[in-house]
């Protein structure tokens, strides 16, 4: 339900673009890890691998599961809460791995939170926390790095600036891009993990950030 009502607003507020390097949906029991630069680029994650044929779980702070209608399309679709900062925050790397043995996609942001800057730049990704390293190596998951800009563009800065990038961003129409790299197997040792998917990442958000040009891409431009 979410990847659906995400695939209707986004192309409300923006020009959404995608391009890959896979030959078609991200192969069950895969790990997909995005940067996370905004709270509007969940959604266009969400659009651009429906578009692609994906409809992922999703590991989100568990503050999102308070909120009525959003905390329902949650529990209904199977999404999994991260308790940050309690004994409750390793449980939702046990659900990741039950989903992946399931054969569900599930997407995670190796950053673990927000940037705390106020423009509507994007940047590099931040450098990843462990989790995404210890939930590969659980079950030896592949791991696909999906890059995406623009969506600083729809929300970012203070709640007052965030809520009129949404009112203005139908008319302003910004540019929004995602790139999903090839996939790769991550080292057992946790840090070197760790550090691998995050330049994996890097890499497919410098492609994002060229709107998917010149990168060799199967599904170039969708």
């Amino acid at each position: 339900m979410l990847s659906r009502i995400a695939t209707a607003l986004i192309p409300l507020l923006g020009r959404l673009t995608v391009s890959s390097e896979l030959p078609g949906p991200v192969a069950p029991g895969s790990i997909v890890v995005a940067n996370h630069s905004s709270l509007a680029d969940p959604a266009v994650v969400l659009a651009a691998l429906r578009r692609l044929g994906t409809e992922p779980v999703v590991l989100a702070t568990a503050g999102l599961w308070r909120i009525p209608l959003l905390g329902r399309l949650l529990r209904s679709g199977g999404h999994i809460p991260v308790h940050r900062g309690t004994a409750r925050a390793a449980s939702a790397l046990d659900q990741a791995a039950a989903a992946l043995a399931a054969g569900r996609v599930v997407l995670i942001y190796g950053e673990g939170g927000l940037p705390r800057r106020r423009d509507s730049a994007d940047a590099e990704p931040r450098p990843f926390r462990t989790g995404l390293a210890r939930l590969a190596a659980a079950g030896g998951a592949p791991v696909v790095p999906l890059g995406q800009c623009g969506a600083r563009r729809l929300t970012s800065g203070s709640p007052a600036k965030q809520l009129a990038g949404l009112a203005t961003a139908p008319f302003r129409r910004p540019t929004l891009h995602v790139h999903l790299g090839a996939p790769l197997r991550l080292p057992l040792d946790i840090a070197e993990a760790t550090a691998s998917a995050h330049r994996a990442v890097v890499t497919a958000w410098l492609t994002a950030t060229t709107g998917g040009a010149g990168n060799g891409a199967a599904n170039p431009l969708l």
